[in-house]
């Protein structure tokens, strides 16, 4: 833009140099081939500008991005759930498009203010009455551009925040869409995903209301000072004080400084980009945990969590608990419905960082913890398990550092997963999106993705509800015998694995009620309503002994 600038503003001095001459009788050439070399100047900017401006739109898009994504997998299962889903995808989408437009916008803002200010001091040096006529209407210009940057700012953001809440409305649909059809409900859903419509319409008209008026407003003001500064000029002319090549470089100039009023167009464009930077940032500003930078020791696995408090909406959900998980042992984490069992294996593993209280691994915060290393020392497996990677075996062998085949397939017969994923049409090598899997086939494969990985610390979230229970049966026998040695933490609500594992730790009201094996447990009438569905939130103090929180290993 600088290049195009400087050309812009030379070749009006350059062309009246190149009519005096020829008015003069002099040399033609004298005056054409510097104007043909500003002129080649000129188009060789303005094309390098064309290419570099979309460039710079789309490399700074792909940098907020790139910096959305990476902040939210640094932070995780966030504690607050400010955002959902959809408001993120729109952040993601629209919102970084229209920050990304920053760069651009206020390149072109500032170069045409130079130009315009550069044309309005070559006038003054051809007179200082075309300066004088030229900034009449300046004043007027900033005014009017100064109240519609207000305008569009606010109305860019409401305009985004209606786009976010149809997005995350219609993610919302399509993950029911089972539901929706089955009650059929299609037309009352899609009234409500398009809920938010008319205040985006509303918001969309204010923003293109804002240009209108800019537009019709220039329109008019460019003209006007046009005129002035033409009348000006043919008055100097017919006074002597200008000559005919002055008088071309003056309407030149007067052209090139009009593009002041063009800024007008980059300030909107800059301020919907500070509607979508803002949006961006309210993301970024959220704090996450720094990495940690000690290396994970050698270890045996064993966990345990000291004071550990973690909040959700302002409601305290893990208040002040300490539980231990011996090393090589199978714990189960067992608790009513919304007793947030999920929440704390997340904090055991090190997904979620507590507000209060310290969780170690061996001795070590999991907080300070060098990330590849603690990654590389939990694996996990969940409820609904994502399936990322090309292929079946691509998902199954997703890890920071690449996983040997045989031993991919050994976690999948270990999963009881290997003989599914045979039959399918290109076995292992079946694209995810082509391989028609049930929730339970799912749930294997998860399984398999976390047996595949060495670690010392293995988190079942819940990872086998899906299954039938002669499944289940030899997927936690076969884990016993390959990854006997492992610490195991198994969120479960079955009560056959709860007895299959070693210590059942029971989580009651954010804290850690009884830890024990389950027989002793089974005598507690509230422990043995939880697995017979019968659970209440009233429950009344229980007669028997309560056995420590803390088990002492066995």
């Amino acid at each position: 833009m600088t290049g195009s600038s400087a050309a812009a503003l030379l070749l009006p001095g350059v062309l009246a140099t190149a009519v005096d001459r020829a008015l003069s009788g002099g040399a033609t050439t004298g005056g054409a081939l510097p104007l043909a070399a500003v002129l080649a100047l000129l188009t060789a900017a303005e094309t390098l500008a064309q290419y570099a401006g979309p460039r710079t739109t789309a490399e700074a898009t792909a940098r907020l991005r790139a910096a959305l994504v990476r902040h939210l997998m640094a932070t995780g299962l966030s504690p607050d759930r400010r955002t959902t889903t959809g408001d993120l995808v729109a952040r993601l989408t629209a919102s970084a498009a229209e920050a990304g437009l920053s760069v651009q916008a206020a390149v072109y803002a500032v170069a045409q203010l130079a130009m315009a200010a550069g044309s309005v001091v070559a006038l003054g040096l051809l007179a200082p009455e075309l300066a004088a006529a030229f900034l009449v209407t300046a004043p007027a210009g900033w005014l009017l551009l100064r109240r519609q940057l207000r305008r569009t700012v606010r109305r860019g953001e409401g305009y985004q925040e209606a786009q976010a809440a149809v997005a995350a409305r219609l993610l919302d649909a399509l993950a029911g869409r089972r539901t929706i059809a089955a009650a059929g409900t299609v037309d009352r859903e899609i009234e409500r995903v398009l809920g938010p419509v008319p205040e985006l319409s509303r918001h969309g008209r204010a923003l293109w209301d804002s240009q209108r008026r800019v537009a019709w407003s220039t329109g008019l003001l460019a003209p006007a000072t046009q005129i002035t500064v033409i009348a000006v000029a043919g008055y100097e002319l017919s006074t002597g004080t200008l000559g005919a090549g002055d008088l071309v470089a003056a309407l030149g100039y007067a052209t090139l400084g009009l593009g002041g009023f063009g800024a007008a167009q980059s300030f909107l464009d800059h301020a919907r980009a500070r509607a979508g930077h803002r949006r961006v940032q309210e993301v970024l500003a959220r704090p996450r945990q720094p990495p940690g930078l000690r290396r994970l020791p050698p270890g045996p696995g064993r966990v345990e969590l000291r004071g550990v408090t973690v909040r959700r909406s302002d409601a305290t959900v893990l208040d002040a608990l300490d539980l231990t998980l011996p090393a090589g042992r199978c714990v189960a984490l067992v608790g009513r419905s919304g007793a947030a069992t999920s929440l704390l294996a997340a904090v055991a593993g090190g997904l979620v960082t507590p507000e209060r209280g310290t969780v170690l691994l061996d001795g070590v915060p999991t907080d300070e913890i060098r990330p590849g290393d603690l990654r590389a020392a939990v694996a996990y497996a969940f409820a609904d398990p994502e399936l990322t990677g090309a292929t079946v075996f691509d998902a199954l062998a997703v890890a920071a550092e690449p996983l040997p085949a045989d031993r991919v397939r050994a976690a999948a017969r270990a999963a009881q997963a290997d003989t599914f994923v045979r039959r399918l049409p290109a076995g292992y090598r079946t694209p995810v999106r082509d391989a028609p899997l049930s929730g339970g086939q799912r749930q294997r494969l998860g399984l398999a993705r976390a047996l595949a990985r060495d670690g010392r610390l293995l988190v079942l979230d819940d990872a086998t509800s899906s299954l039938d229970s002669a499944t289940e049966a030899a997927v936690l026998r076969a884990l016993d015998d390959t990854h006997g040695g492992r610490t195991r933490l198994v969120v479960t609500r079955r009560t056959a694995t709860a007895a299959r594992a070693d210590l059942v730790a029971w989580l009651h009201e954010g804290r850690i009620r009884k830890v024990a094996p389950h027989d002793e447990l089974w005598r507690v009438p509230a422990y043995r309503r939880m697995f017979l569905g019968t659970d209440d939130t009233t429950d009344a103090p229980d007669t028997e002994d309560v056995i420590p929180a803390e088990a002492p290993e066995r």
